[in-house]
């Protein structure tokens, strides 16, 4: 079989575009998380909402990597969008799970079938919480995000993770502790809003990158 002699710009993500990519499916991932936590849905929109959370998580959580990377590429970015990329596919399971079964049961279903989500949602907390520990870190040293975010991120990361674990299965805001989820949320919304002002930064960069012979970023 011939090899491609395609020029190596055309094999590779544009950093750019991958960043604009991020910044979008960030704020639609806020919104449709919001959406299906708050508010009560007919099946239809709620399958569709809970079936675009897995790769809209994916592709800001690559948006993201690739902003952290046009400052320094990282082991731990490229692991933090790899954990919340299964994140994303858990929390989707999760949400379908419930409907499926509140569909199965009405608004009653058993303890049994209910532990079957509470074990998914636990296994979501720990991925989105590796995800956005190893986020964290990435940022410290990132001219558009730093110190801020690098230490209110870990925080944040470390106690989903705790209490995660230390009320498992029951979750943490039934068993009398905090649930810190709404906070990684937040977080990763106040993310997806340092990204969008640093757009210009970004494409800068990039442009000063290519213009110095520097190949995009894989």
């Amino acid at each position: 079989m011939a090899r491609s002699h395609a020029p190596a710009e055309l094999r590779r993500f544009d950093p750019d575009a991958t960043v604009r990519v991020g910044v979008a499916a960030g704020f639609a991932t806020c919104v449709v998380y919001a959406v299906l936590v708050a508010a009560p849905l007919p099946d239809s929109p709620a399958v569709f909402l809970a079936a675009s959370m897995g790769p809209l998580l994916g592709a800001a959580s690559w948006g993201l990597r690739e902003f952290l990377s046009i400052h320094r590429r990282s082991l731990s970015s490229d692991l933090a969008a790899a954990s919340n990329a299964i994140a994303g596919a858990i929390v989707t399971a999760m949400f379908l799970v419930q409907i499926a079964v509140k569909d199965a049961t009405g608004d009653s279903p058993g303890a049994d079938l209910k532990a079957v989500w509470l074990g998914l949602d636990v296994a979501w907390d720990v991925y989105i919480g590796l995800g956005t520990l190893l986020f964290a870190i990435s940022a410290l040293t990132h001219p558009r995000l730093g110190r801020a975010f690098a230490v209110s991120g870990v925080l944040i990361a470390v106690s989903l993770l705790g209490l995660n674990l230390a009320s498992f299965p029951t979750p943490p805001a039934d068993d009398g502790l905090v649930d810190v989820g709404p906070l990684v949320g937040v977080w990763y919304l106040a993310v997806v809003i340092a990204m969008f002002r640093s757009l210009g930064w970004a494409r800068a960069q990039v442009a000063a990158g290519t213009a110095a012979g520097g190949p995009p970023s894989v």
